[in-house]
Parts: C-alpha cells; sequence; structure tokens
C-alpha cells in the first residue's frame, strides 16, 4: 500500500486561515529503509522525531476557525518539510545528541527519492490548499521543555515570525494578557529559516503569517490540545482582524 505523504482535514473549509503541521507524525514510511532509521520506539516518540501533541491542536484550531489543515504524514528524521531542499538539516545525521542511524550514510539518490515522494508532495498539497484564496497561514509546532544540555526553557508558547509582524505582534499582546509566564517572541526558535515551511508557502507570496510553538507537555493529551486551541483561536482572530486582514 502506497504511504500517503500528507493528510488534509476539513479541505473544504472557506474561513480565513491555511493551518499547517510540519511536524505532525512519526511515521516512516515502509520505502524508506523498510521502515525504520534504526531507532528504538523511545527514541521516535521523542521531540527529535515528531512535535508531541501539534496535530491535535492543529486540527482542533481547523474545527474553530473553520480552516484547512494540512498536515504531513512522515517523520521530520525522515525528511524535514519545514526546511529548504538545499538546507544541509533537511536530513538529519544527528538530533538533539542522538545519532540517526538510517541517515549516516545516505547516497545522493535516495535523498532525491525522498524529496520526491514524501517533500514536494506534502508542500504542493499545502500550495493547491491556499491556491486562489486571501488567506492568513498558521503554522502549529510544539517544543521540548529542554534540550539536552541546555537549561530549561521558560515559556509555555511562543509566537514566531519574520519580517511580517502584522498577526504576531496583537497575538502576542493578546495571549501574554491571559498568561502568567512569559510568551516566547521568536522564541525557543528564530522565526525564519531560509527555505522552510512559511519562507515557501507564505513569506515569498507576501502572505499574513504566523508560527505557534507550544510546550509538548502542556499538549501531550486531547485535554490539553483542545484546551489550547480553546485558548488560542479568538486570540488568533483578533490578531488577524486588528491588523485589518
Amino acid at each position: 500500500m502506497t504511504h500517503a505523504p500528507f493528510l488534509i482535514d476539513g479541505a473544504d473549509r472557506n474561513g480565513a486561515w491555511v493551518i499547517t503541521c510540519d511536524h505532525a507524525t512519526n511515521a516512516v514510511p515502509n520505502h524508506v529503509n523498510g521502515g525504520t532509521l534504526g531507532l528504538p520506539e523511545s527514541e521516535m516518540a521523542r521531540h527529535i522525531a515528531i512535535d508531541i501533541g501539534a496535530l491535535g491542536v492543529a486540527r482542533a484550531l481547523g474545527h474553530a476557525l473553520d480552516a484547512p489543515v494540512v498536515s504531513a504524514n512522515f517523520s521530520r528524521l525522515v525528511i524535514d518539510p519545514n526546511r529548504g531542499a538545499d538546507d544541509p538539516t533537511l536530513i538529519p545525521q544527528l538530533y538533539d545528541g542522538t545519532i540517526i542511524p538510517g541517515n549516516r550514510v545516505l547516497p545522493e539518490a535516495e535523498r532525491q527519492r525522498r524529496i520526491d515522494l514524501l517533500y514536494a508532495p506534502y508542500h504542493a498539497a499545502i500550495a493547491r490548499t491556499a491556491a486562489n484564496r486571501d488567506v492568513a497561514f498558521l503554522a502549529v509546532h510544539s517544543f521540548t521543555p529542554r534540550l539536552k544540555n541546555r537549561p530549561p526553557r521558560p515559556w509555555e508558547i511562543g509566537v514566531l515570525s519574520a519580517q511580517d509582524r502584522r498577526i504576531a505582534e496583537p497575538l502576542m499582546r493578546g495571549l501574554q494578557s491571559v498568561l502568567s509566564s512569559p510568551v516566547g517572541d521568536n522564541a525557543p526558535y528564530a522565526g525564519f529559516f531560509p527555505g522552510d515551511a512559511m519562507s515557501q508557502h507564505a513569506h515569498v507570496p507576501g502572505r499574513p503569517n504566523v508560527i505557534i510553538e507550544i510546550r509538548q507537555d502542556l499538549i501531550s493529551d486531547p485535554q490539553g490540545q483542545q484546551h489550547w486551541a480553546n485558548l488560542l483561536a479568538p486570540h488568533l482572530e483578533a490578531a488577524r482582524l486588528h491588523a485589518n486582514l
């Protein structure tokens, strides 16, 4: 059976947003090294392989905002859809202290095959979903509370953006008004990698956009995912309207 490289929830929704989830799953398709990267299940369950809880939040936000949700159906360790196709970390060999055996020796033909069968179809699905629509882009991610040998991260949520701050700034103000912990401004990550998913589908075409990063332990179960979607949805809409979008 052919492995579907992406999933779309609510393709017929007509709201003002398109939602993406780049690191939705830890799946390794059978056509990639026989369905394994040589890591134990405990490693594949970590943040290095999947953004824990992000897909549940994205789907709940899709319902709340009447927005289609496009999610990648392969692990970021197989190939990272949130990197440019020429990025040296597109297929990682090492992630947060873990060596990825299935990626250690990777012929160029295998790299290209993963692009053709997984990466490119996912990005094509996003482009089709947004085609001929006046929409804002929202990418949903999660982050680990602490990287190996690094200090704990103080944020519950981060709001990421590049040069286009139209949605990010009012969204941060709205969230900070209801949260006791600091809202990360381009934290815990920078809001832009050249050629990344938001660059391809929002920055280059000039669409308003924002990336949400939620601490994974807060959204590890359906209750937490729904809670954060309920909290975020009105603030996202208020930020979009504040920006006259």
